[in-house]
């Protein structure tokens, strides 16, 4: 292959699968008990500890990479070969800008080189939906040109439903206001949440406790995904596997022949949304919001 295909770890990219396709990974930074670490896809710590300290009370903090941390990471591949690095939503943070920098320092230097990046308006399981399929394209052998296309025109074919456990995770991240968050844990409200057409996480509607919430998203899900047999669906969980696993009987009692995989939401997403966190994720039609 004359290219390299590259990501990044908001993708929350099962660790099983990058080592089984050889997918090289930014690494991005969070912040927990004061000390720095890299989203090594649950390497350096796993994701249950992780969890446990949030609930113990610890608010983990992330940030954003500047031009010359991705240009380490770039500047060894574009020496030798092409590369088409797919990035997660521009909405969600000013991180693409210093992917942008980067990339038009190093066709400066290396003008011989062709160097693409996909904006996929996504994240976490939704967005490693999309480079799973893409990485298939990769693997046979596909230009990439072909590649990043395909991302485009299907990255609103991505989508995912998600509810939170704890309210007070999405008012810190002032996705939620303060009062919005009282009412809501008065009243067991849990939220639906999608990734919009902008590409950003947005509330879609709210409902009344855990199980109506677990219902929810695999009612809406049911409705849209399309070609179940042609793809995994992930089903994510923030450190609540007993949730997933009813999340996982319940869709394949609705989509019969559907096939899954239960993973762990990562630590970047995992400090916005909080432990407890589940989402089902998929390809289908594009997303109505």
């Amino acid at each position: 292959m004359n290219y390299v295909f590259m990501t990044d770890s908001d993708s929350d990219l099962p660790y099983s699968l990058k080592a089984k396709y050889d997918i090289p990974v930014v690494y991005m930074p969070y912040a927990i008990d004061g000390k720095e670490y890299f989203d090594d896809l649950g390497q350096t710590m796993d994701h249950h500890t992780y969890f446990d300290k949030m609930r113990a009370g610890a608010t983990p903090v992330t940030s954003a990479l500047n031009q010359a941390d991705y240009l380490e990471y770039f500047e060894p591949i574009l020496r030798e070969q092409d590369l088409l690095f797919v990035a997660f939503s521009s909405q969600l943070s000013c991180t693409i800008q210093a992917v942008y920098a980067a990339r038009e320092e190093l066709l400066a230097k290396y003008p011989q080189r062709k160097f693409m990046v996909v904006d996929t308006l996504s994240i976490s399981g939704p967005m490693t939906m999309l480079l799973l399929k893409a990485h298939e394209l990769y693997r046979a052998g596909k230009p990439m040109e072909e590649v990043a296309q395909w991302l485009e025109e299907n990255k609103l074919r991505a989508q995912a439903f998600f509810t939170v456990e704890d309210l007070k995770y999405l008012k810190r991240g002032g996705r939620l206001s303060a009062t919005s968050a009282v009412l809501g844990t008065m009243l067991d409200l849990k939220p639906i949440i999608v990734e919009s057409k902008e590409g950003k996480l947005v509330p879609v509607d709210k409902v009344r406790g855990r199980k109506k919430a677990l219902s929810y998203l695999v009612d809406k899900s049911a409705e849209n995904i399309t070609q179940p047999e042609d793809q995994e669906v992930i089903i994510l969980h923030a450190d609540a596997p007993q949730d997933a696993a009813k999340l996982d009987e319940m869709l394949k009692a609705k989509v019969p022949g559907v096939r899954t995989r239960i993973e762990c939401v990562g630590p970047v997403i995992g400090a916005h949304c909080g432990p407890g966190t589940v989402a089902i994720c998929f390809l289908g039609k594009e997303r109505a919001v």
